[in-house]
């Protein structure tokens, strides 16, 4: 799947170059089918739909799947102001499960920025909106490395 960064316009400017790169050399997302929709300054959305291959022994997506779509978005988010940003800390509540053939939207947003360290708020919902997993990272940005290196 391809990525439509700064569709509304809002991702376009100086970072938006880079966000794509990013993307591209992004292997798990694009392996997985996770698309990168939107990326705006401290924000970002992604859509991935529920394989086969991502459920567990009860027939419902396994919950690494979930987290690892709303932390991709988190990172996008984070990394949307420049600097290479990452995972300090990561925490996830399961609110509903997600079937085979679920189409699943993540979307990130700033909460605090101060620093090197931010707060983000990632809200994964089935296509139709019903809350499938409240996520929220703190993020540190790393010293001395310029984004795109």
């Amino acid at each position: 799947m391809g990525s439509d960064v700064g569709s509304t316009g809002e991702g376009s400017g100086e970072g938006s170059g880079a966000i794509a790169e990013l993307y591209e050399r992004d292997h798990t997302c694009r392996t997985l089918g996770i698309a990168l929709e939107e990326v705006a300054p401290g924000r970002a959305r992604m859509r991935m739909r529920v394989a086969g291959t991502m459920v567990n022994g009860f027939g419902i997506a396994h919950g690494g799947y979930l987290f690892l779509l709303a932390d991709a978005a988190f990172s996008y988010a984070c990394n949307s102001h420049g600097p290479v940003t990452v995972a300090q800390a990561a925490q996830v509540t399961f609110l509903s499960p997600a079937a085979v053939g679920d189409e699943l939207v993540a979307e990130a947003q700033e909460r605090s920025r101060s620093g090197r360290t931010g707060i983000y708020d990632v809200t994964v919902r089935q296509a139709g909106g019903k809350v499938v997993a409240e996520f929220r990272g703190q993020s540190v940005m790393l010293p001395g490395r310029p984004f795109g290196d």
